[in-house]
C-alpha cells in the first residue's frame, strides 16, 4: 500500500503487502511499518466492489497464511498496533492526526486478514497464527500465547476509553467492526459453540472486567447516533459516508450472524442495506446483539447477556442486589427515544425485543410511559408493510406486540390514545382512530396477508394471541376495526366451507378408486377450526368483559349474523357460541320491535339502550358457561 493511494486492482502487486506476506521476517521496530501504514484507501461503496477487494487480496492473505509460521509477520503487525494504541489517548488529546491515521490503518489490515483467517481455518489454527514468531520454522513462543487476548482487551479499551472526536471516529468504528468479525466464528460451525475462543477470552480472564463498561458504551453509541465527521475533519481522506471499508466487511458478517439467532419463515425479501447516518451506532448495535446472543460457556453464563438483563435507569437510586454481576445504569429516557426513532432497522427491532423480553427494568419503564404511541406506531408500520420486510423483522415486531399485550395496563391505555390522519394506512382514510383500534386493524391485515401468501401457522397463532390478550380490554372500537374483525371471521368461514367441500368430494371419489392417495383435508380442517375457535374466543371475550363499551362490534355482529348460524350446532364451537348467540338474539329482537328502515345512527342508539336493558342474569349464565371452557389467561406463544 504505502504513502500513495491504492486502487483495488493494484493490491496483488503492492510491494508492501508482498513484503508483509512474503518469506522475509519484519521486525516490529522496522521502519517498514510506517511505510506500510501510510496509505489512504477509497472504500468500496457496493457489495460488488467489496467482493472485488476480497478477490484482489485473497492471494496476499493466503501467502501470509503459508509464510506466517516462519516469519511471524502477522504477530509483528499486531504488536505494532498494540504499541501504538498505548499512545492513542494522548494522540487524540494532542490532535496527532498522522499517528491516529496510521493506527487506524494497522487495525484495518488486521481486520481484513482476520476475516480471511476465520473463513479458511479452524479456531485452533487461528490461535496458532497469533503465536508464531521469527524463530525456527513453525515454532512458537509461550510468552506470546496471549497475544490474541491482548488484542481483544486492547479493542475493548479502545471502544470504551478513547474519547469520540472527529479524528478518532473512524478508528472507533473499525475497533467495533473488528470485534464483530472476530465473533463470526459461529458462522462456520454447524454446531453451537460453547468452548470457542470467544468464550475463552471474552467471558473470562482479562476481558471480563470490561463487560459492563463495554455494554454501556455500545448502548450509548446507539443512543447518541453520532454522525461521521465531515470531509476535511482529519488528515486522511474521508472513506465514505457509510463508515469506511470495514463497515462493509463487518456488516456482511453481522448480517449472517443475525440469521443465526433470529426467527425465519415469513417475509419474501432479504434485508435491504439501509443508508446509515451513524456507522458507529449501527456497528455498536450489531456487536451488542452478537455479544448478548453468545451461548453460555460450559462453566459460566454469558456476562454480556447478564449485563443487558440487569442494567437500570439512572434515576433509579435503589442499590443493585449483590447477586447481580456486571450491573450499570443508563438514561432510560434517551434509550426509549432512540428505540422509537430507529425501528426501521432490523437490528434496532431485535434490541427492543431483547430488552423487553430480558430486562424487567426496561419493560416496566416502557409500559409506564404515557407516549407509548411513539413506540407502537413504528412497530405497526413494520407489520403493515409486511410485503417489503424480511421474515426476521416481521417476527420480531409481532413478538414485541405480543409481549406488550400481556400487560392489562397497556391494553387499556392504547384505547385512550387518539390518533389523527394515519397517512401510511392506505386501505381507508383514518382521520381519527384510537391506537388500540389501529393495532387491531394492522394485526388482522397481517393475518389476511399470511392466509393468502405465506401460510405460516405460527404467524397466525401469534397474531391471534395478541388479539386474544387485548380482547377483554377492547374499548370504543372504531367501526372499521369492528368490521374487519367480523370480515376476518367471514373469510375463515368461507375457507372452512371450501375445505369441507373438497374433503367431501375427495371422499366420494375414493369410493371408485382405491389406488389414488387422498389429500390430508382432515389436517387442514383441524388447523382452520383451531383458528376459527380462537376468533370466536376473541369476540366472546370482548362481549363478556366490555359489551357496553363496544356498540360498533355488536352492530357488525348483527349485520353479519348469518355467518354464525352454521357454527351454532357445530360440536367444536357450541360452548363458545352460546354467549354470541345470546347477544345476537337479544339485540335482533329489539331491532325487530323498532321497525324497518332503521338508520345506522338509530341502530347504534338501540344497541346502546339494549346494553343497559340486557338481563344481567342471562348474560351471567352464558359468561359462566364460557369461563368453564376458556380459563382467563395471557397468550405467550413465541419461543425464545
Amino acid at each position: 500500500m504505502g504513502s500513495n493511494s491504492s486502487r483495488i486492482g493494484d493490491l496483488p502487486k503492492n510491494e508492501y503487502l508482498k513484503k508483509l506476506s512474503g518469506t522475509e521476517s519484519v521486525s516490529e521496530n522496522d521502519p517498514f511499518w510506517n511505510q506500510l501504514l501510510s496509505f489512504s484507501f477509497p472504500a468500496p461503496t457496493s457489495s460488488t466492489e467489496l467482493k472485488l477487494l476480497e478477490e484482489a487480496t485473497i492471494s496476499v492473505c493466503r501467502s501470509l497464511v503459508e509464510n506466517n509460521p516462519r516469519t511471524g509477520n502477522f504477530g509483528a503487525l499486531i504488536k505494532v498496533f498494540l504499541s501504538r494504541t498505548k499512545e492513542l489517548k494522548l494522540s487524540a488529546e494532542c490532535q496527532n492526526h498522522i499517528f491516529i491515521w496510521q493506527t487506524h490503518n494497522a487495525l484495518f489490515i488486521i481486520c481484513c486478514l482476520l476475516k480471511v483467517f476465520i473463513c479458511e481455518m479452524s479456531e485452533e489454527e487461528l490461535q496458532l497464527h497469533f503465536t508464531y514468531e521469527d524463530k525456527s520454522p513453525g515454532s512458537y513462543s509461550s510468552d506470546s500465547e496471549d497475544l490474541l487476548e491482548e488484542l481483544l482487551c486492547c479493542l475493548m479499551q479502545l471502544i470504551t476509553d478513547i474519547p469520540l472526536l472527529d479524528i478518532t471516529y473512524e478508528i472507533s468504528v473499525e475497533a467495533v467492526s473488528t470485534m464483530v468479525v472476530f465473533l463470526s466464528c459461529q458462522l462456520f460451525h454447524k454446531e453451537v459453540l460453547r468452548q470457542s475462543i470467544s468464550h475463552k477470552y471474552l467471558m473470562q480472564g482479562r476481558c471480563l472486567p470490561y463487560t459492563s463498561k463495554l455494554v454501556k458504551t455500545l448502548l450509548y453509541n446507539f443512543i447518541r447516533q453520532e454522525k461521521p465527521p465531515p470531509p476535511g475533519a482529519h488528515v486522511f481522506p474521508q472513506q465514505s459516508e457509510a463508515g469506511g471499508l470495514l463497515y462493509g466487511l463487518a456488516s456482511g458478517v453481522a448480517t449472517g450472524l443475525w440469521t443465526v439467532f433470529t426467527l425465519g419463515g415469513v417475509g419474501s425479501k432479504a434485508a435491504a442495506t439501509p443508508e446509515l447516518s451513524s456507522p458507529l451506532a449501527n456497528q455498536s448495535l450489531l456487536l451488542l446483539l452478537v455479544l448478548a446472543n453468545l451461548t453460555d460457556a460450559a462453566d459460566a453464563p454469558n456476562p454480556y447477556k447478564q449485563a443487558i438483563m440487569s442494567f437500570k435507569n439512572t434515576q433509579d437510586s435503589s442499590p443493585f442486589p449483590s447477586s447481580v454481576p456486571h450491573a450499570f445504569q443508563i438514561n432510560f429516557n434517551s434509550l426509549y427515544t432512540a428505540l422509537c426513532e430507529q425501528q426501521t432497522s432490523d437490528q434496532a427491532t431485535l434490541l427492543l425485543y431483547t430488552l423487553l423480553h430480558q430486562n424487567s427494568n426496561v419493560r416496566t419503564y416502557m409500559l409506564a410511559r404515557t407516549d407509548m404511541e411513539n413506540l407502537v406506531l413504528p412497530i405497526l408500520e413494520i407489520l403493515y408493510h409486511v410485503e417489503e420486510r424480511n421474515s426476521h423483522h416481521v417476527y420480531m415486531a409481532l413478538i414485541i406486540l405480543l409481549i406488550l399485550t400481556e400487560d392489562d395496563g397497556f391494553n387499556r391505555s392504547i384505547h385512550e390514545v387518539i390518533l389523527k390522519n394515519i397517512t401510511w394506512y392506505s386501505e381507508r382514510v383514518l382521520t381519527e382512530i384510537s391506537l388500540g383500534s389501529l393495532l387491531i386493524l394492522v394485526v388482522i391485515r397481517t393475518i389476511q396477508y399470511n392466509m393468502t401468501r405465506t401460510r405460516d401457522k405460527y404467524l397466525h397463532t401469534n397474531c391471534l394471541a395478541a388479539l386474544a390478550n387485548m380482547s377483554a380490554q377492547f374499548r370504543s372500537l372504531h367501526q372499521y376495526a369492528a368490521q374487519r374483525i367480523i370480515s376476518l371471521f367471514s373469510l375463515l368461514s368461507k375457507k372452512h366451507n371450501k375445505v369441507l367441500e373438497q374433503a367431501t368430494q375427495s371422499l366420494r371419489g375414493s369410493l371408485s378408486s382405491n389406488d389414488t392417495p387422498l389429500p390430508d383435508y382432515a389436517q387442514d380442517l383441524n388447523v382452520i377450526e383451531e383458528v376459527i375457535r380462537m376468533m370466536l374466543e376473541i369476540i366472546n371475550s370482548c362481549l363478556t368483559n366490555s359489551l357496553h363499551h363496544n356498540p360498533n362490534l355488536v352492530y357488525a355482529l348483527l349485520y353479519k349474523r348469518d355467518l354464525f348460524e352454521q357454527f351454532r350446532t357445530h360440536p367444536s364451537f357450541q360452548d363458545i357460541m352460546q354467549n354470541i348467540d345470546l347477544v345476537i338474539t337479544f339485540f335482533s329482537s329489539r331491532l325487530l320491535q323498532a321497525g324497518a328502515e332503521l338508520s345506522v345512527e338509530r341502530v347504534l342508539e338501540i344497541i346502546k339502550q339494549g346494553v343497559v336493558a340486557l338481563p344481567k342474569d342471562r348474560l351471567k349464565d352464558a359468561i359462566q358457561n364460557f369461563a368453564t371452557s376458556m380459563e382467563p389467561r395471557k397468550w405467550n406463544t413465541f419461543s425464545t
